[in-house]
């Protein structure tokens, strides 16, 4: 019997489409998130553009090129891209600007948005994206973190990961405490406080650990800023910050990227020990969850018990970034 497939919709909200240093001034490439095929390319002033990839005239799609295994679509010139079927010019609104074999610019083109351009912001050297099923414009705004931004930090440990779940069936392991005791075998429960607030969730857990040198206070804290933008620090004896990025690529599949960095020391990055194995054994349990997350039906009524955590509160959270109703709890 296969897997029921997962009810929830894509939710709306900030979302990683690229890394920084993945994306070249001039370059173009196709990516495919939300559903939606979609080119990405920057421009000749280092501008980040993403816009639908099919050409309004004979349906090119702006992301392949002549050469595809160069990875270059469309050629880029100043600030629009040219269409490799038949050089049509679009700028980084959308709109049509040159057609240069045309006397006359099509009239259904002429002063009118030919693609969808979606409002991109670079910050932590990543590209965000917002998307919104809709077309409503950002709800609120990307958070820049310090260590992803300081040359105090290390730079980007990255691991990525394809899996076929939606973004809460993931977002939810944060509300459900039980797990990390059977799943990833912690010796105890963790007793983490979550609170839930307009597009924030928040979850402090203390993490005192005891050495050889006595007990280490520690903290483990995780901050989400809508469905796709998030953060965990860990702090105490191994300092360490992890961006943690989930894009939909589809309502049934997700890309993952997880950024690791830790502070240099004497302006020397530090490697393995206790720092390498933190980013080890996070990176770890997320191979844990993932058979259990591509195997699993979603119960909008779950069962539960007074242990699981605050899940019917997350689910509530949650709720807020889809633009169509579904039963969530």
């Amino acid at each position: 019997m296969p897997k029921p497939r997962p009810p929830m919709p894509v939710p709306f909200g900030w979302f990683v489409v690229s890394y920084s240093d993945e994306l070249a001034v001039g370059q173009s490439r196709p990516v495919l998130y939300f559903g939606r095929e979609m080119v990405l390319f920057r421009t000749e002033s280092g501008r980040p553009v993403l816009l639908d990839a099919y050409c309004p005239h004979l349906g090119a799609h702006l992301g392949y090129g002549i050469n595809e295994s160069s990875g270059q679509g469309g050629r880029i010139e100043g600030e629009s891209i040219v269409c490799p079927f038949h050089a049509w010019k679009f700028d980084a609104a959308g709109y049509c600007t040159d057609v240069p074999y045309a006397k006359n610019m099509p009239p259904k083109v002429v002063g009118k948005q030919c693609l969808e351009s979606y409002p991109v912001v670079e910050d932590n050297q990543v590209i965000y994206a917002w998307y919104h099923p809709e077309g409503v414009a950002p709800m609120w705004d990307v958070e820049s973190f310090e260590e992803a931004n300081s040359a105090d930090w290390a730079p980007l440990q990255r691991f990525e990961w394809t899996i076929k779940t939606a973004c809460q069936e993931m977002a939810e392991n944060g509300a459900d405490s039980a797990h990390f005791r059977y799943v990833h075998q912690t010796a105890t429960f963790p007793e983490t406080e979550l609170t839930y607030e307009q597009h924030y969730s928040l979850g402090v857990q203390k993490a005192d650990m005891q050495t050889p040198r006595g007990m280490v206070k520690g903290s483990i804290t995780s901050k989400n800023i809508g469905p796709g933008q998030g953060f965990t620090r860990f702090e105490g004896i191994a300092s360490t910050f992890l961006m943690g990025n989930v894009t939909p690529i589809d309502d049934e599949t997700v890309h993952v990227r997880f950024a690791f960095t830790q502070p240099l020391v004497d302006g020397e990055v530090k490697t393995g020990g206790v720092n390498a194995a933190i980013i080890r054994d996070i990176c770890k349990q997320l191979d844990e969850d993932k058979p259990i997350w591509e195997n699993k039906m979603f119960r909008p009524q779950p069962v539960l018990c007074d242990g699981d955590g605050p899940i019917a509160r997350f689910r509530k959270w949650y709720g807020q970034f889809y633009a169509e109703s579904f039963s969530n709890a």
